[in-house]
């Protein structure tokens, strides 16, 4: 196939295109008793139910964006096959609404073509957590026009692991390694020519085999299998870990990057006797702190439940059901279906990574039920599992707001 020419630059965000996004979008996921609530202080008494809903849940500025983007794209490019690479943001109910508006995946179980069967008459929408480098050059070389929605926050990220490869720094990123916006960021922080290297850690236990190895070495074969499946190729813990820096995934738990961050430097201090060797940068995604501290701020009066609503792979929202169910019983639901009656929920359990069933779990008389959602959560799938809630309880619903 000869090379493909560059698109050209569409402005998809054109005020008549917008109005009508605007338009679809709030058809979609607004919900009037959500702002109703906001309007209140977050809180709502319904009955012998009080509902405390959080200061900062839900969409965030860089979800909205890509939503819009997307709709935008569809009514731009009305005539043309649109495909998503993934999923647009990790919640299933946003991404069964693309699907129904036509737009196709080019990876997971409902993908219906691959990269190398695009034509220049396709348009490829790149999600919310970017994608990786050889991806995106993938689909350029099919000459498709690309509408890349990805997070300003995550863009920080790449430019810092950037540099530090291009400073002959190894990037020590906190996050999932099979995240897509880990696996994008790793990507960046081979740089140009791949010549960069990275080793990601998930969680602190892996953090203090790096700092075990940063202090006195070790077993690098061992150290290398450990972390077989989260380091560039070609990486050597003997050479690659001299220099190091810490970067992110947006959406992780700002107390254990922090957490991250000082072990990490400490080791290098204990190794070489000054942190020269050592850099940082806060790369936490505003709207994920603001969550979290919304969440905190919630929970030094704790309600009587927690009901956390989102996508169960993802990642911010994750987070929040780990914080919540150390204050208040807690369960991570998807929607309102799985509030599937008074006495039985299905609820995500993070740590076995599984969808489980429980009993019991709505007591009886005057409660107080704490509400909160993740960053990729609709307000319309908030008010269902609001309403759902009440009807559980037997009580009047949104008119007494």
């Amino acid at each position: 196939m000869p090379p493909a020419s560059p698109t050209k630059r569409v402005n998809l965000r054109t005020p008549e295109v917008m109005e009508e996004v605007q338009a679809a979008v709030e058809s979609h996921y607004h919900s009037p008793m959500v702002e109703r609530l906001r309007a209140t202080g977050g809180v709502g008494r319904f009955g012998d139910v009080t509902v405390r809903l959080a200061k900062q849940f839900g969409f965030c500025y860089g979800v909205e964006r890509a939503i819009d983007l997307a709709y935008a794209a569809r009514k731009v490019f009305a005539d043309r096959n649109i495909y998503l690479v993934g999923e647009i943001i990790h919640n299933p109910d946003v991404n069964a609404q693309l699907t129904a508006m036509g737009i196709r995946t080019l990876s997971g179980p409902c993908k219906l073509t691959d990269i190398d069967s695009l034509s220049p008459d396709d348009v490829v929408i790149i999600p919310a957590f970017g994608a990786e480098v050889s991806v995106q050059e993938r689909i350029k070389a099919r000459g498709c026009q690309i509408v890349d929605t990805t997070c300003g926050d995550v863009m920080s990220v790449w430019k810092r692991v950037r540099q530090y490869a291009n400073d002959g720094v190894t990037s020590i990123i906190h996050g999932k390694a099979d995240h897509e916006e880990t696996r994008a960021t790793s990507s960046r922080a081979r740089s140009t020519g791949g010549a960069g290297h990275f080793l990601v850690v998930y969680n602190l236990a892996e953090t203090d085999a790096v700092c075990s190895y940063l202090r006195q070495g070790g077993d690098r074969e061992e150290f290398l299998a450990k972390f077989r499946h989260a380091c560039s190729e070609g990486f050597d813990p003997d050479v690659h870990l001299q220099k190091i820096g810490v970067a992110n995934q947006t959406t992780m738990l700002r107390s254990e990057t922090e957490e991250v961050q000082r072990r990490l430097r400490a080791a290098v201090l204990a190794r070489d006797g000054a942190d020269d060797n050592f850099r940082v940068f806060d790369t936490i995604c505003g709207a994920t702190q603001e969550r979290q501290d919304a969440l905190l701020e919630m929970l030094v009066a704790p309600p009587d439940l927690m009901l956390v609503v989102g996508g169960y792979n993802s990642s911010n929202t994750t987070h929040l059901a780990d914080m919540a169910k150390e204050k208040a019983p807690t369960y991570f639901i998807l929607n309102a279906g799985c509030l599937e009656s008074a006495d039985r929920i299905r609820h995500f359990d993070t740590q076995a990574c599984q969808e489980v069933n429980a009993s019991g779990w709505l007591p009886c008389g005057p409660i107080c039920v704490g509400i909160t959602a993740g960053a990729s959560c609709p307000s319309n799938l908030i008010e269902d599992v609001l309403l759902r809630l009440l009807e559980l309880k037997g009580v009047p619903g949104p008119a007494t707001v």
